[in-house]
């Protein structure tokens, strides 16, 4: 049975756009992307959910602290499972926070750091190898229940497309750009709604069916 695990933060843990800073939210399985990428797959694909609200690629939060660090997550996250046959990657939202100072040449960067990992002789062998997808996260919008924390977000979060697509290329990975499917919530200007995360689920999938 082929596995794929989803590494993400919010919007890989299926976090709706949301009102207030305060509050706790998921969407259900049955709306949530990775859930609807493995249906879509079919019946004989296994899923393991990986997706951490607050997670960057490499960066700890000044206020939640080395939690949110993607970097020491997936080695947890990869020896924690598996075998796997797919990895999808989809982080630097989070990266694009005012508070972090971080360019999108330096998220991306963090995300090389992530693939580094994942390719790596030890956890290639551990898995009996696996492929990795990437998936460029939509652009924030300035607006909405954090529009303070992602303060210059939105041009960096656009900035970090092209710079995700070469990456991937350059590492013989595959590739989403997810903002030409769906769009963040005006909401809040990070998360999607149920109709994006269904998108979204259905795009993966396809990528992940035709890669063979």
């Amino acid at each position: 049975m082929p596995t794929i695990l989803t590494y993400g933060d919010s919007n890989t843990h299926g976090t709706p756009p949301t009102p207030s800073a305060d509050l706790y939210l998921r969407l259900g399985a049955e709306d949530r992307w990775p859930c609807v990428m493995q249906r879509a797959l079919g019946p004989d694909w296994a899923l393991i959910e990986e997706g951490l609200p607050g997670r960057t690629t490499v960066f700890d939060d000044p206020v939640t602290g080395p939690t949110m660090n993607g970097l020491l997550g997936l080695p947890m996250a990869l020896r924690s499972h598996g075998p796997i046959d797919w990895l999808t990657i989809m982080l630097g939202t989070n990266d694009c926070q005012i508070h972090h100072g971080a360019t999108a040449e330096q998220i991306t960067g963090g995300l090389a750091a992530l693939i580094a990992f994942a390719l790596s002789p030890e956890m290639q062998a551990r898995h009996g190898s696996f492929r990795i997808l990437v998936i460029a996260p939509p652009p924030v919008v300035e607006t909405g229940t954090w529009v303070a924390e992602f303060h210059r977000g939105g041009a960096k979060s656009q900035a970090m497309i092209p710079l995700f697509r070469d990456l991937a290329a350059s590492r013989g990975l595959a590739f989403l750009d997810a903002s030409q499917h769906i769009a963040v919530s005006p909401v809040d200007g990070v998360h999607f709604d149920a109709a994006a995360h269904h998108c979204l689920g259905q795009e993966v999938a396809k990528v992940i069916a035709n890669a063979g």
